[in-house]
C-alpha cells in the first residue's frame, strides 16, 4: 500500500491540467484523519456539482453561472469564511470545510473550483497578496471571486481597493504581478504552508513536521 507520502507526490507528478486539487487535498487531510474515506468525500463534491447544473440557466454567461454557485453554495448550504476563529486547522482540512461549511480563504476557493470544473466552468486560483481569491479562466477575463465573503464578484478596481486596505498605501493600478494564477502545486504548498504556520504557532511541532514533510515534496 502506498503511503500518503507517495500518493500525494504521485498525485501532484503530472501535468497541471490532470491534477486533482480535491484528491491532493484529502491526502493532506489523510494524515491527520487515516481513517478518511476519499471516495465519499468527492462524492460529496459531485453531488454538490449536480445540484448546480440542475439550476444553471440555459444561457450560460459567465456571471450567471458564478450566481447561480453562490445561490447554492452560501444561500441554500450556508458556506461561509470563518472569520471568528480563522486559524482553527480545521479550517485547512477539505473534509472538514465540507461537514462544517466553513473554512478560509484557499478551502473556500478549492471547494468553487470543483463545483466549477465539474459542471464545465473553468476557473483558476489567484494569490492575490494578503488574500486568495479565484476567477474564471477565460482570456482577458476580468472578473473576480471572494469565495471567503459569500462569493463576492469583484472587478480590478475592486481588487485595487482590496489591496490598498490590507498594505494601508496606495496603489495605482492593479498589475498582473498583483493577481497572478496559481498553478495546482502552488496552490496545495500555500494550504500546506498555512497549515505549518497554524500548528508553528500552536507549538504542535509532530503535526507542523508532517506537514513539513509534505510540504518538501510539493516543492521538489
Amino acid at each position: 500500500m502506498m503511503s500518503i507520502t507517495d500518493l500525494l507526490l504521485a498525485e501532484i507528478n503530472q501535468s497541471d491540467r490532470d491534477i486533482n486539487l480535491a484528491r491532493a487535498a484529502l491526502y493532506i487531510a489523510q494524515t491527520m484523519y487515516p481513517d478518511l474515506d476519499i471516495v465519499s468525500q468527492l462524492q460529496i463534491l459531485d453531488q454538490m456539482a449536480e445540484a448546480v447544473a440542475q439550476r444553471l440557466p440555459q444561457s450560460r454567461y459567465p456571471l450567471m453561472v458564478i450566481r447561480t454557485i453562490n445561490e447554492y453554495l452560501y444561500g441554500d448550504l450556508g458556506f461561509t469564511g470563518n472569520h471568528s476563529n480563522y486559524y482553527d486547522p480545521r479550517n485547512s482540512f477539505l473534509n472538514e470545510v465540507l461537514a462544517r461549511r466553513t473554512g478560509i480563504p484557499i478551502t473556500l476557493a478549492l471547494v468553487y473550483l470543483e463545483i466549477a470544473q465539474r459542471i464545465d466552468f473553468p476557473m483558476i486560483g489567484i494569490g492575490m497578496p494578503g488574500h486568495f481569491i479565484i476567477r474564471p479562466d477565460f482570456e482577458d477575463s476580468e472578473i473576480f471571486i471572494d469565495t471567503f465573503h459569500n462569493g463576492e464578484i469583484l472587478f480590478a478596481e475592486d481588487c485595487r481597493q482590496k489591496l490598498m486596505n490590507i498594505y494601508q498605501q496606495e496603489i495605482p493600478y492593479l498589475t498582473p504581478s498583483l493577481v497572478p494564477p496559481v498553478t495546482k502545486p502552488q496552490f496545495i504548498a500555500r494550504m500546506l504552508n498555512n497549515l505549518q504556520v497554524i500548528y508553528l504557532d500552536r507549538g504542535d511541532l509532530t503535526k507542523a513536521l508532517v506537514i513539513k514533510d509534505l510540504l518538501n515534496i510539493v516543492a521538489i
